[in-house]
């Protein structure tokens, strides 16, 4: 009786610690996933709304370019062109507009209208490409025949005149195409008075399809707002309603100041997040709250199942595994407990094939779920989105953790820091572009790459970049910084345009473990030998 009395006292011993151990394990992490399903859900958000906002804002920027061009070329025209001559003036623009027009994505017309009280017998033109065949000259608007003081009419042409600066208009719809159509428009002046609107107007679908494309989980849109809190477009409402005088109101919740929102529309709960574009709108993705939470619940729900089953199966085999099951349970709870602290670098050593080592190769698992998707997630935001290579974020942790590794006194491998700056980005912006200062951009971060291919390359700015060179790469450093220096010549010399001239600047230093006291001292050194480079080149030419 006395045994059996303490073989029972064993087994609800063991089954009680077994209880106790898997239910902290199955809170830590379900609490650690929680937090790290939310954390990632708003940083998923962010990045796509950014991704979006960039690439609205690129075309929006591409469109205000054109106009400003065309309108440079008409301002220093009129300059040195006779009252008389203004029709050879319209039609010198024109040849300039057509060139430029066809060079910019989704444009539906592109005119230069004059203001009858500067001119009776010129009235301007007007090019329209309804069928992507090509840009018509199209009959005018007669502007006579409104009062061109009221901004309620006429808005393309009103609004730029009253305001006297280069203006996006909110869409609105074209009433001799009756086509719905965003416009950006610049006033021209002549000796100082009013002559005229030079203005392109875009295709509403163009905007449209780039919002269409940023999408996430089954129910996930992004739409955009004006400054008035009008809706402008929306992949889930009818054209009609948003072309009507009552145009739809975006919900309360995303006119605030907070970029990350939670607020209900239509009865679901949504959580949202809006970043402002560059013509004044606002772009927003939101996404229901409960596929958001449907991600985390669903990996909650696979701990406690699993949680479950393996309480089971131990209080089934307690009698005979009490004493054996003990340790492997006190290594899984304190993996759970390091996990839940943000440790995912768990090592679990049991490998026996009982209930234990099932729980253990489970949460095993779990864990190497978890790393795969924290690293797809870390690859999305310490990511560089023009060159691939790791952003300013990525750069400023590898710096951290290699301080913290200098700072334990740990034996450190010898590495060199190289600092490199792009010489000609700004000319190659001014002249061609950013488009083509982006290739530029590319074709240097390339060559970073390619030259230096065993070390983590950053863009820890816009036209500058850093590599920490270890390995392979630190032994071959001169030859290396040599092999650098003659591709960019030969790049330069073999390129047919200016921005595949790929003309680079870099400086090297190598960590002095006696006098570095951090790594920044070793990128300081570098970067003023980069500088003294750039000085060396501008005195030699």
């Amino acid at each position: 009786m006395l045994m059996h009395s303490i073989r029972t006292k064993t087994m609800l011993l063991t089954v009680c610690a077994i209880l106790i151990a898997m239910t902290v394990a199955t809170v830590f992490s379900a609490v650690s996933v929680r937090d790290l399903g939310k954390r990632s859900s708003d940083q998923i958000l962010r990045l796509l709304c950014e991704t979006g906002q960039k690439n609205l804002d690129s075309y929006f920027e591409s469109v205000e370019q054109s106009v400003e061009t065309v309108s440079s070329y008409a301002q220093a025209d009129l300059a040195h062109t006779p009252p008389e001559e203004l029709g050879a003036h319209l039609a010198r623009v024109s040849e300039v507009f057509e060139k430029t027009a066809r060079n910019t994505q989704g444009i539906l017309t592109y005119y230069y209208r004059i203001d009858p009280e500067a001119s009776a017998q010129e009235t301007g033109f007007w090019y329209v490409d309804l069928d992507g065949e090509g840009f018509l000259p199209h009959e005018v608007t007669d502007i006579s025949l409104y009062d061109t003081e009221d901004q309620s009419a006429l808005v393309w042409f009103t609004v730029p005149k009253a305001t006297g600066e280069g203006i996006w208009l909110p869409p609105y719809v074209t009433e001799n195409l009756d086509v719905y159509v965003l416009s950006y428009n610049v006033p021209i002046y002549r000796e100082g008075r009013f002559l005229g609107v030079i203005g392109i107007e875009i295709d509403y679908r163009t905007m449209a399809e780039t919002v269409d494309n940023i999408s996430l989980y089954d129910n996930g849109y992004a739409f955009i707002n004006d400054d008035e809190g009008n809706i402008i477009y929306h992949p889930r409402m009818a054209m009609e309603d948003l072309r009507g005088e009552r145009k739809p109101k975006t919900p309360e919740g995303l006119l605030g100041e907070d970029n990350f929102v939670r607020y209900r529309f239509e009865g679901v709960e949504k959580r949202g997040v809006w970043l402002p574009l560059s013509n004044g709108m606002r772009l927003n993705v939101a996404v229901p709250v409960s596929e958001i939470n449907q991600s985390w619940y669903g990996l909650i729900r696979e701990i406690v199942f699993v949680s479950v089953i393996l309480l089971i199966l131990f209080a089934l085999l307690a009698l005979r595994l009490s004493g054996r099951i003990t340790k492997p349970l006190r290594d899984l709870t304190e993996a759970a407990r390091q996990v839940n602290e943000g440790d995912y670098e768990v090592e679990l050593a049991y490998q026996g094939d009982d209930e234990v080592g099932i729980l253990t190769r489970s949460f095993r698992q779990l864990i190497g779920h978890l790393k795969v998707y924290i690293s797809d997630l870390n690859s999305l935001a310490y990511a560089d989105a023009l060159t691939s290579v790791h952003n300013k974020g990525a750069f400023d942790i590898y710096v951290r953790e290699l301080d913290t590794l200098l700072r334990s006194g740990e034996e450190v491998q010898d590495f060199a820091v190289c600092v490199f700056d792009c010489d000609n980005l700004k000319s190659v912006n001014d002249r061609f572009g950013h488009e083509n200062g982006d290739v530029y951009l590319k074709a240097s971060s390339h060559l970073i790459c390619r030259v230096f291919q065993h070390s983590p390359v950053f863009r820890t700015g816009g036209d500058e970049f850093c590599a920490v060179l270890q390995g392979e790469d630190y032994r071959k450093r001169e030859e290396l910084a040599s092999y650098f220096a003659r591709r960019c010549e030969e790049i330069s010399a073999n390129a047919e345009r200016e921005w595949e001239r790929v003309s680079v600047t870099m400086g090297m230093s190598d960590y002095r473990p006696k006098e570095d006291r951090c790594v920044m001292d070793v990128i300081r050194r570098a970067d003023g030998r980069m500088y003294e480079e750039k000085r060396r080149k501008k005195a030699g030419r």
